[in-house]
């Protein structure tokens, strides 16, 4: 490979996408002498600055902290792999619980993706390694009006059998209905009774049908009746989880995409990977027209990039991509 080529290469390895290529750097850095880093650092000005007053190109700052956070990024999913999910989980909720009313998300992608066994499990694991429990803690932490549901949320141990009241359904179907218009304000429904108390304790089948009768009674799908972003993840969360993340695969590998959406992306394929990995792909195919392997190839490096390719792939059918 010519100078310049490789120069191009080593520009792409180092762009601070996700990940870095380290095979690239490992091959070209090694050979380079001082005059050839002395050309790439004066040709790649968006990495590089010339210092005025001592005449040498130093690194820019910001893409330091860009790139060391982007050599942690294989790190970092490999440890996630690495750990028993109830763990796994349970530290989630910790860092959302550590951050900002926009991580809340996340809370609700654990309560509500999770089987009634794997959320307890993470409760577990949340006592064991805070010596409190999660419960406690949405309780104390969570500020706003989505407190008193995110609490039921993550407190909840659903039936999982495929029983189904349908008298009960019907009933809960034109209860949502009524309360939800009834609400001009839809934050109000956070802390709604029978909002919180259907949402947190109805079974998953059971939810699905009442979303279907809401369909048929309303004539229109119930997140159509809710702009609150929150309240939709909940219902996209409990009856259609592959929908869900694929819009989070979608939003964390966008050009734009902050570092919380960023991290998305391999939160959800190491999260799912052993458990519906092969319908979020399809669903992802059918909503953005692009296999998913290959948008993570096209926006991806290196050691990063065949990790989470190679967990995707193996949940799909061979010859597939």
């Amino acid at each position: 490979m010519s100078l310049p080529n490789e120069s191009r290469t080593l520009a792409k390895a180092f762009s601070g996408i996700l990940g870095v290529d380290e095979k690239s750097m490992l091959e070209i850095l090694v050979k380079w002498h001082p005059e050839d880093l002395t050309t790439f650092r004066n040709e790649n000005s968006s990495i590089f600055l010339k210092d005025k007053y001592f005449l040498f190109e130093r690194w820019q700052d910001y893409h330091i902290v860009v790139l060391v956070k982007e050599f942690l990024r294989f790190q970092d999913v490999v440890v996630q792999w690495t750990m028993h999910p109830w763990e796994r989980d349970a530290r989630m909720a910790r860092k959302a619980l550590d951050g900002h009313p926009q991580t809340y998300g996340l809370l609700i992608e654990l309560a509500c993706t999770r089987s009634s066994d794997e959320l307890l499990g993470a409760r577990k694991a949340y006592q064991s390694l805070y010596g409190e429990s999660i419960e406690e803690d949405v309780a104390s932490r969570v500020e706003g009006i989505e407190r008193q549901l995110l609490v039921a949320l993550v407190s909840t141990y659903r039936y999982e059998g495929s029983r189904i009241n349908d008298v009960a359904v019907r009933s809960e179907a034109i209860k949502l209905g009524i309360t939800i218009n009834r609400h001009g304000d839809k934050k109000k429904l956070f802390k709604d009774e029978e909002i919180v108390r259907i949402l947190a304790t109805r079974s998953k089948p059971h939810l699905k049908a009442v979303f279907k009768c809401y369909k048929e009674t309303f004539n229109k799908n119930i997140e159509e009746d809710l702009d609150e972003p929150s309240l939709k993840d909940i219902i996209y969360c409990l009856y259609a989880p592959p929908m869900y993340f694929s819009k989070i695969l979608d939003s964390a590998m966008k050009a734009n995409a902050n570092e919380n959406e960023k991290e998305a992306l391999s939160r959800v394929i190491v999260t799912r990977a052993n458990v519906d990995m092969k319908d979020i792909a399809e669903e992802y195919d059918r909503q953005y027209k692009t296999p998913l392997t290959q948008k993570i190839e096209d926006v991806a490096l290196g050691n990063y990039k065949d990790f989470l390719v190679t967990l995707v792939q193996r949940a799909l059918p061979k010859g597939s991509d």
